[in-house]
């Protein structure tokens, strides 16, 4: 089933809106606020969140996965989406526009956790993460 944030048009606009540095540092100033409106714990996804929003994260996630996955998972979202070429086109420009931004650029950072999603399910993914949360300084504390 698709929903409109998934539309090929809007995926296309994020794009090009996300590029203007004004839109990013009013984007990054709310994206703090919600968080820090709910004491500092959320789980939050972006594709600068690591690197420039919450740069001091304790737990910091990359996931990633494949190009032939990632298109066969767009298709999914995209209602009547059979058109494979034109959906991994507007991912891999989409990917091209994001890490040559020079606001907020798309980029993985050296403290990140990188999981590679291509054959992973959804709760593996989920494990991995909770396995993380259960070493070190993170998982050291209780967790409600």
């Amino acid at each position: 089933m698709e929903t409109t944030i998934r539309t090929p048009a809007v995926t296309a606009a994020s794009s090009r809106v996300a590029a203007v540095g004004e839109v990013r540092r009013i984007l990054v100033d709310r994206q703090r606020s919600w968080v820090a409106e709910r004491g500092g714990a959320a789980v939050v996804e972006g594709r600068d969140i690591g690197s420039v929003v919450f740069p001091d994260a304790e737990l910091k996630i990359y996931v990633t996965a494949d190009a032939e996955e990632r298109t066969r998972r767009r298709a999914g979202e995209i209602a009547g989406a059979d058109h494979s070429a034109e959906v991994a086109e507007q991912l891999a420009r989409r990917d091209r526009q994001d890490t040559a931004r020079v606001a907020s650029p798309l980029r993985r950072v050296p403290d990140a956790m990188v999981i590679d999603t291509t054959t992973l399910s959804p709760e593996q993914v989920a494990a991995k993460v909770l396995d993380r949360l259960g070493q070190g300084p993170l998982g050291s504390r209780e967790n409600p």
